[in-house]
């Protein structure tokens, strides 16, 4: 059965999917107090868009432990479900039994034991042992796997043990999996196996890909690029291959100077579409808009002019670029005030940039205010003291 995305299933970008499993995770521990078994979910989405980070990162925002396993990666069943092994069960005087592994027989009988039955059974998987309560298991490209792996651990996700050990509790199941749709080699699913979690579609955001860029320090310029130019992610060209390209080139301090050599790197990794876009965009000089952090490093005047060259005025006046740089602003104010002390000049180049009549259109204005005290109101507020600020602000 081919597991296309319904056109009503809903899509979600990373921000969003990790509301969504941070609900699915506390529910899940809320369920299994009352003696139900934890829902498993399922990430659908495309290759490279960031299924597999996005995951990851939020098992670090809490404080979760992470088993990842690409089941197509394993080579026997094993070490997925545990090795065969023979379970002895024993009685003591008192009349009381327990199930014992072949080593401890000979224990077990001068303490008193005997035995009273056999079975084969399961050890516990390597990948699990010693882990304690709280965690995320992470299947990861599970419809790539062998169809033998992914019916083996469709008895985990479905009931979180297999025959003879168990997940700890307040443990969620995750899988990643990539449409089958026909673009991928993966293996189809029945809806017998559809309907052992629940899906969602991930999606790629071009703004919530701009603040992981500039969290991760990514080269101001081509911040600047993919946010103008969102089109261009594609299946093909998807934001794993841009960021290796992006770091490839990220060295080169004069892009006009090295455009041969970004051509050539362009066209072996993100073809030859993206890399015309972005010669386009070296050419057009548009890899000379300033960076957040010079706009509160720089003098007042000189940001003023620059900005005011680059924006442009009136009938000469570039939207796109007004845009580019708000979105810019914003993300870098907010992961600064993350971890650092918004000072008073901070402050006011804020407010120089909103109260002057050039830079930005009031709807731009009326964003930076908005995104900036909703993301971080201890530290921002401040700006609402200010007359032309408030006043933007309530239009």
């Amino acid at each position: 059965m081919s597991q296309k995305k319904a056109s009503n299933q809903v899509e979600l970008n990373s921000e969003e999917l990790k509301v969504f499993l941070k609900h699915m995770i506390s529910n899940n521990n809320f369920i299994q107090k009352q003696g139900k078994i934890p829902v498993s979910i399922n990430v659908m989405g495309e290759a490279g868009i960031g299924k597999t980070s996005s995951i990851i990162e939020l098992a670090k925002e809490l404080d979760l432990q992470l088993v990842k396993i690409n089941l197509s990666q394993l080579e026997e069943i094993g070490d997925l479900v545990g090795f065969n092994i023979k379970e002895f069960q024993i009685e003591n005087s008192e009349g009381k039994t327990t199930w014992i592994i072949e080593q401890q027989i000979e224990t077990a009988i001068k303490k008193g034991y005997k035995i009273i039955g056999k079975r084969m059974s399961y050890a516990v998987p390597e990948w699990i042992q010693g882990k304690s309560e709280n965690g995320i298991l992470f299947f990861d490209d599970f419809n790539r796997a062998d169809s033998r792996f992914i019916t083996a651990a469709m008895e985990i996700i479905d009931r979180q043990e297999y025959i003879s050990w168990k997940l700890p509790k307040n443990w969620t199941i995750i899988l990643s999996q990539n449409p089958d749709d026909g673009n991928y080699m993966v293996n189809s699913q029945d809806l017998a196996q559809q309907t052992r979690y629940i899906s969602v579609n991930f999606k790629f955001d071009v703004n919530v890909w701009s603040k992981w860029a500039e969290k991760t320090g990514m080269d101001n310029r081509l911040i600047n690029f993919l946010i103008m130019n969102p089109e261009l992610v594609t299946k093909t060209v998807n934001p794993r291959i841009i960021t290796k390209f992006f770091d490839s080139i990220s060295s080169i301090s004069n892009f006009n100077e090295k455009l041969p050599l970004i051509q050539m790197i362009g066209e072996g990794s993100v073809g030859i579409e993206f890399t015309s876009m972005i010669t386009m965009f070296i050419n057009n000089k548009l890899d000379k808009i300033i960076s957040p952090r010079a706009i509160f490093e720089k003098e007042e005047s000189q940001v003023v002019n620059i900005l005011t060259s680059l924006i442009g005025v009136e009938k000469d006046y570039r939207v796109d670029i007004a845009s580019v740089i708000v979105t810019r602003l914003i993300n870098y104010c907010v992961l600064f005030a993350a971890t650092n002390v918004v000072s008073e000049d901070m402050i006011k180049r804020i407010i120089v940039l909103i109260s002057n009549p050039n830079l930005f259109t009031n709807d731009l204005k009326y964003y930076i205010i908005r995104e900036l005290v909703n993301k971080n109101k201890a530290k921002f507020s401040k700006l609402m003291s200010n007359t032309e600020v408030l006043k933007i602000s309530v239009q």
